[in-house]
C-alpha cells in the first residue's frame, strides 16, 4: 500500500478552530480536513438536524411529479411503484409504496426479475402494468436512461415519474417528471442522494402539501439509512443527517422487517458499518438468489411474527449467496492465474454458468486481490452480462462509455457499473477496455492507497479522543473513520499470529515513554517478522474500542505496518 498523508491545514486556522470549539489540535485538524472551519459548521456536523435538509421543491420537476400523483390519488388510478432489485431499489419501493398506501388503496409494487428482465425499467414490467390497468408508474433507483421504454409506456397511455440518482445520458426520457439531482439542469443543492433518498424527497414534498415536515416522516428513515450505507454514497450534507436519524430509528424503533433481520444477527447497537455488512447483504440476497420481491415483502410487513418468518428465508438466501460467491471467486482466481501472461491494466473474466446474482460481489473481491478495474461476465439469455468494479480514483463508467460501440446496454457509477453485450463482441470489447484503461489510468492508482489523516504519538490516545472521534460518525465516503499514523513503535515482546488459521497479527505497542496499547491487524499475520526482535516500525491504524467480558479498552485497529 502507498501511504498518503493528508495535507495539514494552515496553523492559524487550526488555532482559531481550537479556540472556537475548545478542542485540542488533533480534533481541530481532523475537522478542518473535512471542510469544517467554523463553530457553526462544527455544530451542524456534530448535531445533525432536520433543518439541514433542503426544500424538496428545489429539485427540478418536483412540482410536476406532485401534481400528477395528486391527480392519480383523487381519480383513484392504479399506481405501480417500480424499483431495481438491489438494496437501494427495494428500500425505495418499500418506502414509496408504504407511504402512498396511507393516501390511496390502489398501490402495487413491481421489482424486475434479475435474470428474466435485467436491470432497470423493462418492457415486461410495462406490459404487466397495461394488463392490470396501471396508468402511472413511479420508478425508483432506475429509469433516467430508459428513453425507449418510457416512450413504449406512453403509447399505451401509461405515465412515468422517475426518481433516479444515476448519471443521465444526453437525452432524458419523456416522463411526466424526471427527479434526478445529477441532471445538468437541476439546481438542487445536494447532488449525492441515493435512489431511496430521492424517493424520500418525493414523499417529503407530498407531506409538505399537508403542512408536514421531514421530521413527521422519521419512521421511513431506517430504509433511507440502509440505502445510503449499501449504495456507498458520500455521508456528508443531507446524507449525513438522513443516515444519522435513520440509525436512531434502526436502533430504537425499526420497522418489523428490519427488526426481524436485526434479531436474527443478535447485535445490540448497529452502526452504519453494521448496516453495510449485516442488513444490506441480507436484503440484497433476495434479488441475487431468488427475487427482489421477497425483500420488499419483508420491508413492508407490519406483523412482526410474519416478518420473522420472512427474515429466516432471507437469511438462508444470504447463506446460499455466500457459498456461491466463494465458489465463483475461487474459479475466477484460477482463471486469472492460468492467464497470467495476459496480465495488463484490467481484469476481465468470463464463464457462462456463473450465477448472475453474485458477479458484482466477485468483481469486488477480484478488485481487492489484483487492484485493477475489473469485469466479471456470465451468460444471460442470448447475451453476456457483466458487473464492473473500479479502483479508487478511476472512473469505470467513463471507460465503458468509451467502449460503447461494443455494448448493448450499460449504466452505473464511477466505481460500479453493469453492462450487457453480444457474445461475438466480447473479445473486441475486452481488447478495447484494456486499451482505454491503459491510456487513461494513472499507473499509481494500481497500487492501493491508504489515506492517513494525521501523525500522532501513542501518548495522545485516550478516552477523550475516542469519545470525540465516535461523534464523527456516521462514517462513510468523504467522512471516513480517521486513520492515524505513528512512527518508532516497538512491540513489547508478545507479538504473535492469532485466529483459527493464524492469519491475524496481535501485539502490544509502545512508543518511547507512551503507555502500552494492544494492536490487532486482521489478515496481517504475514507481517509478524516486521515487529520481532524489538525492531522499530511505523503503523497506520484507526482507534477502536475492544469490548471483552464487560470491560472496554482502547486498541489500535491496524490498516498497515511498515519497517
Amino acid at each position: 500500500m502507498r501511504w498518503t498523508i493528508k495535507p495539514k491545514p494552515d496553523s492559524q486556522k487550526i488555532k482559531a478552530l481550537q479556540e472556537a470549539l475548545k478542542v485540542d489540535e488533533t480534533v481541530a485538524t481532523l475537522l478542518l480536513q473535512r471542510g469544517i472551519d467554523t463553530y457553526e459548521a462544527a455544530k451542524t456536523f456534530f448535531r445533525p438536524s432536520f433543518d439541514d435538509l433542503h426544500d424538496p421543491y428545489l429539485m427540478k420537476d418536483m412540482d410536476k411529479a406532485i401534481a400528477r400523483i395528486e391527480i392519480a390519488i383523487v381519480e383513484g388510478e392504479n399506481i405501480m411503484v417500480y424499483g431495481d432489485y438491489d438494496v437501494d431499489g427495494t428500500t425505495s419501493v418499500a418506502l414509496m409504496s408504504s407511504y402512498l398506501k396511507t393516501k390511496a388503496e390502489n398501490i402495487a409494487t413491481y421489482i424486475p426479475d434479475r435474470y428474466d428482465e435485467g436491470y432497470g425499467v423493462s418492457y415486461k414490467g410495462i406490459d404487466f402494468a397495461e394488463d392490470n390497468g396501471f396508468s402511472l408508474i413511479i420508478a425508483l433507483d432506475c429509469g433516467v436512461k430508459a428513453i425507449e421504454k418510457v416512450a413504449y409506456a406512453k403509447e399505451k397511455g401509461i405515465d412515468f415519474i422517475i426518481c433516479d440518482h444515476h448519471r443521465p445520458g444526453e437525452k432524458l426520457p419523456e416522463a411526466v417528471a424526471v427527479l434526478d439531482p445529477k441532471r445538468s439542469d437541476c439546481d438542487y443543492p445536494f447532488k449525492e442522494l441515493c435512489g431511496c433518498g430521492v424517493g424520500f424527497k418525493l414523499i417529503s414534498a407530498l407531506a409538505q402539501k399537508e403542512g408536514k415536515t421531514p421530521e413527521d416522516l422519521v419512521e421511513y428513515l431506517d430504509l433511507v439509512a440502509t440505502a445510503i450505507g449499501a449504495d456507498i454514497v458520500p455521508i456528508i450534507g443531507e446524507n449525513r443527517a438522513l443516515a444519522y436519524f435513520g440509525l436512531q430509528i434502526i436502533n430504537s424503533n425499526p420497522r418489523p422487517g428490519m427488526k426481524a433481520i436485526i434479531t436474527e444477527v443478535k447485535k445490540d447497537e448497529l452502526t452504519i458499518t453494521d448496516v453495510v455488512f449485516i442488513i444490506a447483504p441480507r436484503i440484497n440476497a433476495a434479488g441475487r438468489m431468488k427475487h427482489g420481491n421477497h425483500a420488499v415483502t419483508l420491508l413492508t410487513e407490519t406483523d412482526f411474527n410474519l416478518a420473522a418468518e420472512y427474515a429466516v428465508d432471507i437469511d438462508q438466501y444470504n447463506t446460499d449467496r455466500r457459498e456461491t460467491d466463494k465458489r465463483i471467486t475461487e474459479e475466477a482466481l484460477i482463471q486469472i492465474e492460468e492467464n497470467k501472461e495476459q496480465e495488463g491494466f484490467t481484469t476481465v473474466v468470463y464463464q457462462e454458468d456463473w450465477h448472475k446474482g453474485v458477479i458484482g460481489i466477485v468483481a469486488s473481491r477480484l478488485t481487492e486481490t489484483y487492484y485493477r478495474p475489473t469485469l466479471v461476465f456470465t451468460k444471460s439469455g442470448d447475451k453476456l452480462a457483466a458487473s464492473a468494479r473500479s479502483v479508487k480514483g478511476f472512473d469505470v463508467y467513463n471507460a465503458l462509455e468509451a467502449c460503447s460501440e461494443y455494448i448493448e446496454q450499460f449504466g452505473g457509477h464511477k466505481y460500479a457499473a453493469g453492462l450487457t453485450l453480444l457474445a461475438e463482441n466480447y473479445e473486441a470489447f475486452k481488447a478495447k477496455f484494456e486499451a482505454v484503461v491503459k491510456e487513461t489510468i494513472d499507473p499509481k492508482l494500481l497500487t492501493p492507497e491508504l489515506k492517513v489523516d494525521l501523525e500522532i504519538g501513542l501518548y495522545q490516545i485516550d478516552d477523550r479522543l475516542m469519545r470525540i472521534v465516535n461523534q464523527f460518525a456516521p462514517f462513510g465516503p468523504e467522512n471516513m473513520t480517521p486513520v492515524f499514523m505513528s512512527q518508532g513503535i516497538k512491540d513489547t515482546g508478545w507479538g504473535k499470529c492469532v485466529g483459527e488459521y493464524k492469519t491475524h497479527l496481535r501485539f502490544t505497542a509502545k512508543q518511547r515513554d507512551s503507555q502500552e496499547i494492544v494492536a490487532i491487524g486482521f489478515g496481517m499475520g504475514e507481517k509478524l517478522d516486521l515487529i520481532t526482535n524489538s525492531k522499530p516500525f511505523s503503523a497506520a491504524y484507526t482507534i477502536d474500542e475492544n469490548h471483552w467480558n464487560g470491560n472496554v479498552s482502547l486498541q489500535l485497529k491496524l490498516k498497515d505496518i511498515k519497517a
